[in-house]
C-alpha cells in the first residue's frame, strides 16, 4: 500500500500520468492517472466499456497510448517495451493457450518464455497445479478443457514466475468460488513478496479485498481510495427486508415509497433511501396491510457493489422498466398455454465420455415459473446436463422430459420450445444488432409482420434502440448479454436455459439482467440458470448443487443454509484479514478461514467454542480493532462447505481405518 515516505525501494511500481487512448472519435481512456506501490493490490472497477482493459493493454506495452505516459518498474512503457516485459506478467481476458499442447506443456512453455530456472521450476509448477486443481488434467490438451479449466490454466501460466508487476484483466471470470479463494491466497502471497498487482474485476466482493480501488467511468478515474473510503460515496442508506415473498413485497412497495432505488435479491428486498426511519415505518405499514410475512427488516451497510450502482447507475432498475412491461405482454400467450406444472424432469440421467462419467445418475424436477439455479465447480457436469436437456447431447442412460417432451426421442420438439443462451452469448459479431435478431428469427421460423414485431420488441428489451444498425462487435458486454437473451427468447419459449449468462458482466448490467429474469418468471416462464457468482444463487427459487457429476444438495437458498449446511460461520472484521487467515486455520475447532469481502469467514462445527479460541488469539496478538459475529452462511459458504464435506467423505473411504 502507499508508503508514508518515499525511498528508491518504495517508488510506484506502476505509474500512469495523463494516459489517454483514442479510437477514431471515441476516447476509450481519458487522462488516466494512478500509482500502484510495491506490495499493493489495486483494483480497477467500472462498467462495461469504461476503459479498464484498454488501460491494462497500454500499461503492458501491448498498445501505444495516444497521449500521456506510463512506467512499469521504472521503465517507460512506450520507449522501453522490452524492459517492461522483463518485469511484468500480464493475463488478458482471452486465453493465451496453445490448444494442441497439454496442460503440462502449456505451463512449461510459459516457464521457458519467462526464463524460470529448472532449479525452482518443479516446485512452482506443483504449487500451481494444486492451486488450480489441474493436477488430474496435466496430460489433457488445452483445447479439450472446459472454459473454467482454461481460465485456471491461464492463471497458472501467468503466475509461473514471480514478476515485479502483475496485470490481471478480470482473471476470475468463469472460475468457481473454491478456485477464486485459492487464487486470492496466491495473490496475497505475491503481495507479501512486494509484487505490485493491478487487476480489473466484475466481482465487487473481490474489489473489497484490494488495498485501494479506482472507480473508472467513460475512460476517466472518478474516485480512488481504500474500499472504506469509496463506500463513503454511497448516496442514501440501505434498508433490507427479508421474506419468502420478497418479489411480491417489492411489487406492492414500488410507487408507495420514496426511494432512490428498489431491487429484490433472492429473499431480500433492497431499498436505497434518504430517510431510512420514515421508509421503514411506511414499508412495515404497507406490508402489514398486504398480509405478507417478514423475517427481518434492518439497515445494512453498503457494499462496493451498492456504491458502484449508486454512483454509476443511479437506479439500476429504471432502464428496463418499459421493456419489462412489453415482455409481460409478449409472454402472456405462453404463460396461458404452458399449463403443465412440471417444466423439467429427469430420472437417473447419466452421460459418459469413454471411461469418464461427466453426469452420474442425476434426478430432479423443476416447476413451471421457477428460477432454478444449477451450481457446481468447473467440470462438475453443469453444461453437459444442459446440453442433454436441450436435445444437443444424447444421454448414456436415464431419461427425462422438457416441456413434456422426451429428451431422447423428441429433441426437435424440445428445441422449438426452449431458449438457450450459452456462456459465449452465441452472437455473430460481424453482423449488426438487427441482423443478429433476423438471423435467430429465421431459425425459429419467424417472418413477415411477426418478425417485425418481435425485432422491435427485442431491440427495446435489450436497450439498443439507438444501436440497431451497430455492429455487435462494438457493443459492451452488458449490451451483448441482453441482446443474446433477446435472441434466445425471440420465439417466446416457455423454458429458458442460461449457461453462466452474467460471467464478466458489470454489477449494473447484472442487476438489470436479473430484473429481466424475474419478469420472465413472474409470467410463468421457467428459467434454468448456471452461475459461478454465488450472490446470484441467492436470487434463485430453488438450487441444485452438483459435484463430480452427482447432485449433493438441493433446496431453496434458505433451506441449504439452515438444513444442508452443518458448519457454522463466524464473520471476522479486522485490519489485514488475509494475514490472519493461516494462523486462524490452525486454531482448535476451526476448519477453515477464507477472505469474504473485506473480512474473513471462519468455518467451525461449534461457533461458541471457536469464538473463545479466536478471542484468545486476538488478545495474545494485541489485535484490538476486530469484531466477531456468528452469521447465517452465505451461498458461497454453503457451496464450499458441502463440497469439502464430500471430499472428506471420499478421502475417508479411500483410507480405511486399521483392521483388527
Amino acid at each position: 500500500m502507499q508508503p508514508n515516505t518515499t525511498t528508491p525501494e518504495n517508488l510506484p511500481a506502476i505509474e500512469a500520468d495523463g494516459l489517454s487512448k483514442t479510437f477514431g472519435e471515441v476516447k476509450a481512456v481519458d487522462r488516466l492517472t494512478l500509482q500502484v506501490y510495491p506490495g499493493e493490490i489495486f483494483g480497477l472497477v467500472g462498467p462495461d466499456g469504461a476503459g479498464k482493459s484498454t488501460s491494462l493493454r497500454m500499461l503492458a506495452s501491448i498498445m501505444d497510448p495516444s497521449s500521456g505516459s506510463a512506467r512499469i518498474a521504472g521503465c517507460d512503457v512506450s520507449r522501453e517495451a522490452a524492459k517492461v516485459k522483463e518485469h511484468l506478467a500480464y493475463m488478458s481476458q482471452q486465453f493465451g493457450l496453445y490448444r494442441d499442447l497439454t496442460v503440462q506443456e502449456n505451463i512449461d512453455f510459459y516457464a521457458d518464455l519467462y526464463g524460470v530456472t529448472q532449479k525452482g521450476r518443479k516446485a512452482r509448477i506443483e504449487e500451481l497445479l494444486d492451486f488450480s486443481h489441474m493436477r488430474p488434467f496435466v496430460n489433457r490438451r488445452a483445447g479439450d478443457l472446459s472454459g473454467g479449466m482454461k481460465q485456471k490454466l491461464q492463471l497458472a501460466c501467468a503466475l509461473i514466475h514471480t514478476p515485479k508487476v502483475l496485470l490481471l484483466d478480470e482473471p476470475t471470470n468463469g472460475v468457481d468460488p473454491l478456485s477464486r479463494r485459492d487464487f486470492w491466497r496466491i495473490l496475497h502471497r505475491l503481495r507479501q513478496d512486494r509484487v505490485s498487482i493491478l487487476l480489473t474485476t466484475a466481482y465487487l466482493d473481490e474489489a473489497e479485498r484490494c488495498d485501494r480501488v479506482g472507480l473508472i467511468n467513460q475512460g476517466r478515474i472518478i474516485a480512488v481510495g481504500t474500499p472504506e473510503e469509496i463506500k463513503r460515496l454511497m448516496q442514501g442508506r440501505i434498508l433490507t427486508i427479508r421474506s419468502n415473498e420478497a418479489r411480491k413485497i417489492l411489487a406492492i412497495l414500488q410507487g408507495r415509497l420514496s426511494t432512490i432505488s428498489a431491487n429484490v435479491f433472492g429473499d431480500t428486498v433492497h431499498l436505497v433511501c434518504r430517510d431510512i426511519e420514515e421508509t421503514e415505518k411506511l414499508a412495515r405499514q404497507v406490508i402489514q396491510e398486504a398480509g405478507y410475512p417478514v423475517n427481518q427488516i434492518q439497515e445494512a451497510p453498503p457494499t462496493l457493489e451498492d456504491v458502484f450502482v449508486s454512483v454509476l447507475g443511479h437506479d439500476g432498475s429504471h432502464p428496463t422498466r418499459k421493456p419489462l412491461r412489453q415482455q409481460k405482454q409478449a409472454f402472456a400467450s405462453h404463460a396461458a398455454t404452458a399449463s403443465r406444472e412440471i417444466a423439467v424432469e429427469v430420472q437417473h440421467l447419466t452421460r459418459r465420455f469413454d471411461s469418464f462419467i461427466a453426469v452420474d445418475d442425476m434426478s430432479f424436477q423443476v416447476q413451471r415459473g421457477q428460477i432454478f439455479g444449477f451450481l457446481g465447480p468447473n467440470g462438475a457436469g453443469k453444461s453437459t446436463t444442459i446440453r442433454m436437456l436441450c436435445g444437443l447431447l444424447r444421454p448414456s442412460s436415464g431419461n427425462g422430459t422438457v416441456a413434456g417432451f422426451n429428451i431422447r426421442t423428441e429433441t426437435e420438439e424440445i428445441k422449438l420450445r426452449i431458449g438457450y443462451m450459452s456462456q459465449k452469448f452465441s452472437l455473430y459479431e460481424d453482423l449488426t444488432v438487427e441482423e443478429n435478431i433476423d438471423f435467430y428469427g429465421g431459425i425459429y421460423g419467424l417472418s413477415g409482420n411477426r418478425l417485425d414485431l418481435r425485432r422491435d420488441w427485442a431491440v427495446e428489451m435489450a436497450g439498443l434502440t439507438e444501436h440497431r444498425k451497430s455492429l455487435t462487435a462494438v457493443l459492451s458486454g452488458g449490451w451483448k448479454q441482453r441482446l443474446a437473451l433477446a435472441c434466445a427468447i425471440l420465439h417466446e419459449p416457455p423454458i429458458v436455459f442460461l449457461d453462466e449468462p452474467t460471467s464478466g458482466v458489470d454489477p449494473l448490467s447484472r442487476r438489470r439482467f436479473w430484473d429481466l429474469i424475474y419478469s420472465m418468471a413472474d409470467q410463468g416462464i421457467t428459467v434454468f440458470v448456471t452461475t459461478h457468482y454465488m450472490e446470484e444463487a441467492e436470487y434463485c427459487d430453488r438450487i441444485a448443487l452438483i459435484y463430480g457429476g452427482k447432485m449433493i444438495a438441493a433446496g431453496s437458498p434458505l433451506e441449504l443454509k439452515t438444513r444442508s449446511m452443518q458448519d457454522e460461520i463466524i464473520d471476522l472484521r479486522c485490519p489485514d484479514p488475509q494475514a490472519l487467515a493461516e494462523p486462524l486455520r490452525l486454531l482448535p475447532g476451526v476448519r477453515d478461514a477464507a477472505l469474504f469481502g473485506s473480512g474473513l469467514h471462519i468455518v467451525t462445527a461449534d461457533a461458541e467454542a471457536a469464538r473463545k479460541e479466536i478471542n484468545r488469539f486476538l488478545q495474545e496478538n494485541s489485535i484490538a480493532e476486530a469484531t466477531l459475529a456468528t452469521i447465517l452462511p452465505s451461498m458461497e459458504d454453503v457451496f464450499v462447505s458441502l463440497i469439502e464435506e464430500v471430499d472428506r467423505r471420499n478421502l475417508s473411504a479411500d483410507q480405511p481405518g486399521d483392521r483388527p
